[in-house]
C-alpha cells in the first residue's frame, strides 16, 4: 500500500506544478493627466496643457469596440454627466420675421372702363380713407356721351319706335362704361346726356395707390387707384422646410412690432400655402389681426400697412421618445450619443432623429427608453474614442515611453485653427483647403476629432466644429496668456455650442460665414 502512495505521489508532482502558472511581472502604471486624459505618459510629471499633476492609472484597460473606458478620476474631471432616454413632449419656439399687410381678399383695384381725360380728382393723396360709393374722380368721355344720348333717343321714342329689349341693351352699356344706377335714374329724370363719368369707390377702405392726375389721358383698363380694407391685417411670414412639420392651421402666433411698442398681438394661423418656393426655399403663412388693436387698458392701436413685425409660435407636440440636444453628436458621418454603461464604461449608439425641439430631439433609432445617455463630456469621450480606433489601427509596437504634446506644439495648433477659423469665417474655401495641412500637423499628438474638407463650405464647417471646439476647450486656460480670444455660437449646426479662437475682435463665425457672421459671444 505504500509503494502504490509512493507512486502515486510521484505521477501527481509533475501535475501539480503545472497548476501553478508563473507569475508574470507587474505591468508599468500609465501615469495620465485627469483634465485632458490623452496627455500620458510612462513617469509622473506635469501636463503639459495644465500643468495638473499625472495621477497613476494602471495599465491600460482594453475595451470592446465601440465602448470607451475611463478612469473614475477622468470622469469626475471632466464632468460626464447623463440623463435617462424618456417619452416626453418635444417643445420649439419658432421665432419668424415677416410683414403686415392688408386683407388680400378685400383689396381692390379700380381701372378706367372707358378712354377719355380725368377732369376731377377728388381723392389727391395716397393714404386717404374711402367710403363704399365714394366720388374718386370724373373722368370726360366721348364714349360716355354717345351711349347717354342713345339711351336719352330710346326713352324719348318709346316703345312705339324701341322695343324693350332695345332699351335694355342701351342701359346695360351704361352700366358698361361705369355709370351707377344713381347716375342712370339722374340721366332719366334730367334726359341731358353728358360727357362725364363719376368713378366710385366700390367699397370702403384706404387709398393705397394713386396712378392718375388731374388731365391725364388715360385709355380702357389703365390703372386708376387700388383700395385696401384695414379692418382686419395680414401678418405674412416665411416658414422653411425643417418649420413646416411644426405649423398648422389655428396655432397662435404672438405678433410685437415696433410700430406698437410694448403691445403683445396674438392671433391665429389662417393659411398655410401648398406651393413651396423653390428659389427662396420656403412657404408662406399668415395669420390674421384685428385692426384696430386694443390692449390691456382697452386703448386702440392702428396696425400700419406693411410694417415689419416678429411673430413667434409656441409650440409643444404629444410625447415622443426624445434625449437632450447636448447629447447628440455630429461630425459628418451622422448623429451620435454615447450611452453610459456603468462602471465608467460608454458605448457609442449611431442615431435616426426625428424633430429638433428647444431642449430636446426626437430619437427614431438607435436609443431605448429608460437608457442614460451622456450629456455632459460626450465631446471628450468622442475624441477618446476616435483616439483609442487609431490607436487600434495601427500594428501594436514595442512599449516605449509616452510622449506628451509640448507647449509649443499647443501654440502651433491653436495658431493654425485662429487661421482656419478665419477663411472659413471669409467664405474663403480654397484658403481654408490651403491651410487644412497644417491644421492636421499640428493636431498630431492631440486626441481631436478627425478634420476632413468636404467638397463645399457646407461639408468643411460641419468637420471643422466639432474639431474647432475641441481645440478651444484645449486652449482656454492658456487663452489670455497666449493673447487668444474664444467665441461660442449657440446655434452652430453640429454641436449647437460650437467654440472657436480669434486673434481679436470683432467676432467673426466661422460656422456660418457671411450668413450670420456676428453669431456668438466670447467666453472669459
Amino acid at each position: 500500500m505504500k509503494h502504490v502512495l509512493l507512486l502515486t505521489l510521484l505521477a501527481l508532482a509533475p501535475l501539480a506544478g503545472a497548476d501553478h502558472p508563473t507569475v508574470a511581472p507587474a505591468r508599468a502604471p500609465v501615469y495620465q493627466c485627469p483634465m485632458h486624459p490623452w496627455i500620458k505618459s510612462d513617469h509622473a510629471g506635469k501636463c503639459t496643457v495644465c500643468g495638473m499633476d499625472l495621477v497613476a492609472t494602471g495599465a491600460p484597460t482594453v475595451a470592446p469596440e465601440g465602448v470607451v473606458a475611463l478612469s473614475p478620476t477622468s470622469v469626475n474631471v471632466l464632468g460626464v454627466q447623463s440623463v435617462p432616454v424618456a417619452r416626453q413632449p418635444l417643445t420649439r419656439t419658432l421665432r419668424v420675421t415677416g410683414r403686415i399687410d392688408d386683407d388680400d381678399t378685400r383689396h381692390r383695384i379700380l381701372s378706367a372702363r372707358v378712354p377719355g381725360r380725368v377732369e376731377k380728382l377728388f381723392i389727391n393723396f395716397v393714404g386717404a380713407p374711402v367710403e363704399a360709393g365714394a366720388p374718386l374722380a370724373t373722368l370726360w368721355s366721348p364714349e360716355v356721351l354717345t351711349a347717354e344720348r342713345v339711351f336719352v333717343e330710346h326713352l324719348k321714342a318709346g316703345s312705339l319706335v324701341f322695343t324693350v329689349s332695345e332699351l335694355s341693351a342701351a342701359r346695360e352699356q351704361l352700366q358698361q362704361l361705369g355709370l351707377s344706377e344713381a347716375d342712370i335714374a339722374r340721366l332719366e329724370q334730367t334726359r341731358e346726356p353728358s360727357a362725364i363719368v363719376t368713378v366710385r369707390a366700390p367699397s370702403a377702405g384706404t387709398v393705397v395707390s394713386k396712378s392718375v392726375y388731374e388731365g391725364q389721358y388715360v385709355q380702357t383698363s389703365d390703372r386708376l387707384f387700388e383700395i385696401g380694407d384695414f379692418s382686419r391685417m395680414w401678418f405674412v411670414f416665411d416658414a422653411y422646410a425643417q418649420d413646416i412639420p411644426w405649423l398648422h392651421v389655428g396655432q397662435t402666433v404672438e405678433v410685437t412690432t415696433r410700430a406698437v411698442p410694448g403691445e403683445v398681438i396674438s392671433a391665429p394661423i389662417e393659411f398655410i400655402d401648398p406651393n413651396f418656393d423653390e428659389m427662396r426655399q420656403s412657404t408662406r403663412v399668415r395669420a390674421v389681426l384685428p385692426n384696430p388693436h386694443y390692449n390691456v387698458a382697452g386703448v386702440a392701436h392702428n396696425l400700419p400697412h406693411r410694417v415689419l413685425a416678429e411673430g413667434r409660435v409656441l409650440i409643444e407636440t404629444p410625447a415622443v421618445l426624445a434625449a437632450p440636444r447636448s447629447a447628440i453628436l455630429d461630425s459628418g458621418t451622422g448623429p451620435v450619443a454615447y450611452v453610459d454603461l456603468g462602471n465608467h464604461a460608454y458605448a457609442v449608439r449611431p442615431l435616426k432623429l426625428g424633430r429638433v425641439g428647444d431642449g430636446l430631439v426626437e430619437i427614431l433609432a438607435g436609443l431605448a427608453e429608460g437608457e442614460n445617455v451622456v450629456t455632459e463630456g460626450n465631446l471628450l469621450i468622442d475624441a477618446q474614442a476616435q483616439l483609442t480606433r487609431e490607436a487600434n489601427s495601427v500594428a501594436p509596437a514595442p512599449a516605449a515611453p509616452v510622449a506628451a504634446p509640448t507647449e509649443a506644439a499647443l501654440v502651433a495648433l491653436a495658431n493654425a485653427a485662429v487661421d482656419a477659423a478665419d477663411a472659413l469665417a471669409s467664405d474663403d474655401f480654397v484658403r481654408y483647403e490651403k491651410l487644412l495641412p497644417a491644421a492636421t500637423a499640428a493636431a498630431r499628438g492631440f486626441a481631436l476629432p478627425t478634420l476632413t474638407l468636404g467638397t463645399s463650405l457646407k461639408e468643411a464647417r460641419r468637420s471643422f466644429e466639432p474639431w474647432s471646439t475641441a481645440v478651444a476647450d484645449l486652449v482656454h486656460p492658456h487663452h489670455d496668456r497666449l493673447g487668444l480670444k474664444i467665441y461660442q455660437c449657440p446655434m452652430s449646426p453640429v454641436l449647437h455650442q460650437g467654440r472657436w479662437l480669434q486673434r481679436s475682435a470683432p467676432l467673426k463665425n466661422p460656422f456660418f460665414g457671411s450668413a450670420m457672421s456676428d453669431c456668438g459671444e466670447e467666453i472669459p
